[in-house]
């Protein structure tokens, strides 16, 4: 035998050592495939499905609002937010430059975010992106990092109708006005979905729905988003030219009580998260209480009317131009005479209303004034919505009942005065205010019997032809009438010297009443901060434009335009109505 073939016998050995070793070890890993899928396959799927089966929220679409015409004013659209497992984006330390630079995040910002919430599975890297953004962010594939399907509210009309909407916040929920009072209709509700996805969070397969999303519902408002439009450059224009602190407007329709527009200054863009302040949030035409001033002299007058106190005919002496109640004097800016109850309103006479406030038992003037609505909520629903003050009449000394009689004593927010006054333009019956637009008669109060709402509501015409105190408050081609307030604000220790709430209150077109319009200026700067001057004119381009819009015939087409009256010729406004 020779030496190869004593050495080849080992390695021949060896050879089929290692080829049975390699046959038992492809033998036995069948053997626990085989095993594996006959005894544990329930345990493996439930196992694959825990690390790559999802149960994924579908967000629900939030309803629109609309205006009474169909007009969009709120909507939802679709955007994604990026979110972060900070454990696994610490994996890809590499990308984040990348990603860093994507997201237009400072430099550290994903340093902090993995060390900040190591222990947490869920962290917002952005909300609500651009979809080219989110479409840069998923092409990284960076792991760890995911996409949210999410939704953005949209304003189309901005400021304008910022008050009276409110707004969301970042997760689509209402906050404030009327995205809040309706948030439940508007928010419908998430579904969900089984998916499965890849180990960098993408979904590679929808399995199934499991609940569907049921979105919001619409809600078709009573605003009309033209009148609006118009009635905010109207009042901005005021408040800019007069250098005022704020304004309000409101414009009702005097038959349903619909809300046809509520605006207010300052503003604020609701489309701009960075805009949002607190102060200017509130619907001041909603929420905010002033007295009323003269524009209250109307319900005095019919108070006494119903009682039959007075008649419009009725003579008062009201000379020297004062009225001496106690040991206080209640002033008019100048000695009037003479007059009847006609010229008390279209004069403004302080003494006037505080002989016929004497005149009148205490409980008819507070039934009056309750009838309108004054101390009660108008019942819009609005968030936040003030009722104002009204005293009980048991408490009225001779003085409260005579300062009550021209709007000192009470208080009211601008709505609850545009209903009070809707009753004289519809017959003695007050509506009930709405932000809905309304397809149905709803039920209504009468305030007043019709032939007393009727005989001032003559009254209220005549305040706006010469001589009387609103003539700025004139519309070309239709009959008009309201009535002017000027009023001291309150403060510590009694009532300013030089800040003033100046208002006009009215309605049009006078033949057939369709719209009831208030305009508050807050502290109006300079010379002039009459309510014939800063407020009138404001009623007069909100009516002109509103009128238009709705297609109303003009009642009073002989009527030209009136010249521009300086103030020095509306003498019963030339200064304000004064609290003894």
């Amino acid at each position: 035998m020779n030496v190869g073939e004593i050495l080849g016998k080992p390695i021949l050995h060896r050879q089929r050592v290692v080829a049975a070793c390699v046959i038992l070890l492809a033998a036995g890993l069948i053997w626990r495939v085989v095993d594996l899928q006959l005894n544990h396959n329930a345990f493996l799927t439930e196992e694959g499905d825990a690390r790559h089966l999802r149960i994924e929220k579908i967000p629900a679409h939030r309803g629109m609002l609309l205006d009474r015409n169909g007009e969009p004013l709120a909507v939802s659209t679709p955007l994604a937010s990026i979110w972060v497992n900070p454990s696994k984006l610490a994996s890809a330390r590499p990308a984040w430059p990348a990603l860093e630079q994507v997201l237009a995040l400072e430099p550290g910002t994903l340093e902090q975010v993995t060390e900040e919430r190591a222990d947490r599975e869920f962290a917002y890297l952005r909300r609500h992106v651009d979809p080219s953004v989110a479409e840069a962010v998923d092409s990284l594939e960076v792991d760890g990092v995911h996409l949210k399907p999410e939704y953005r509210r949209y304003y189309p009309m901005g400021a304008a109708a910022s008050h009276v909407l409110g707004f969301t916040g970042i997760d689509d929920a209402g906050q404030e006005g009327l995205e809040l009072a309706f948030d439940d209709l508007l928010s419908g509700e998430a579904g969900a979905r089984r998916v499965i996805k890849d180990r960098l969070g993408r979904i590679v397969e929808k399995l199934e729905r499991i609940r569907p999303a049921r979105p919001g519902r619409d809600v078709v408002l009573s605003i009309d988003r033209r009148i609006q439009s118009l009635a905010y450059r109207a009042l901005r224009r005021a408040v800019q030219q007069h250098r005022a602190r704020a304004g309000s407007a409101v414009v009702l329709d005097a038959r349903s009580g619909e809300v046809l527009a509520a605006v207010n200054l300052p503003s604020f863009n609701p489309n701009d998260r960075g805009d949002r302040s607190s102060p200017r949030f509130r619907n001041r035409a909603v929420t905010d209480l002033l007295e009323p001033g003269s524009t209250i002299k109307p319900f005095t007058v019919a108070a006494a009317l119903e009682a039959e106190s007075v008649r419009p005919d009725t003579v008062l002496d009201t000379r020297p131009g004062s009225l001496k109640v106690g040991r206080h004097i209640v002033w008019d800016v100048r000695n009037f005479g003479v007059i009847d109850v006609r010229k008390v309103i279209k004069k403004s006479s302080n003494v006037g209303a505080g002989m016929i406030a004497l005149d009148l038992h205490p409980a008819d003037l507070w039934q009056m004034f309750h009838r309108v609505g004054f101390g009660t909520s108008t019942g819009s629903g609005f968030p936040g919505e003030g009722k104002g003050t009204l005293t009980d009449f048991v408490d009225w000394g001779e003085i409260h009942r005579v300062t009550l009689s021209f709007g000192y004593g009470l208080s009211a927010t601008p709505l609850q005065m545009a209903r009070a006054y809707a009753a004289f333009g519809n017959g003695g019956v007050l509506p009930n205010v709405s932000f809905v637009r309304t397809e149905e008669e709803s039920p209504t109060t009468r305030a007043m019997p019709g032939a007393v709402a009727a005989q001032v509501l003559a009254m209220l015409e005549e305040v706006v032809e010469p001589g009387g105190t609103g003539r700025r408050a004139r519309v070309a081609g239709y009959r008009v009438g309201g009535k002017t307030g000027t009023t001291r604000k309150a403060q510590a220790g009694g009532y300013s010297e030089d800040r003033y709430h100046s208002a006009f209150a009215g309605l049009a077109p006078m033949s057939d009443p369709r719209l009831s319009v208030v305009v508050v200026i807050d502290e109006p700067g300079g010379e002039e901060y009459y309510g014939a001057a800063v407020a009138a004119p404001v009623f007069s381009d909100i009516v002109e434009g509103s009128l238009r819009v709705l297609g109303i015939a003009p009642d009073d087409p002989e009527m030209t335009p009136s010249p521009v009256i300086s103030i020095a010729a509306a003498p019963s406004e030339r200064s304000p109505e004064r609290a003894p």
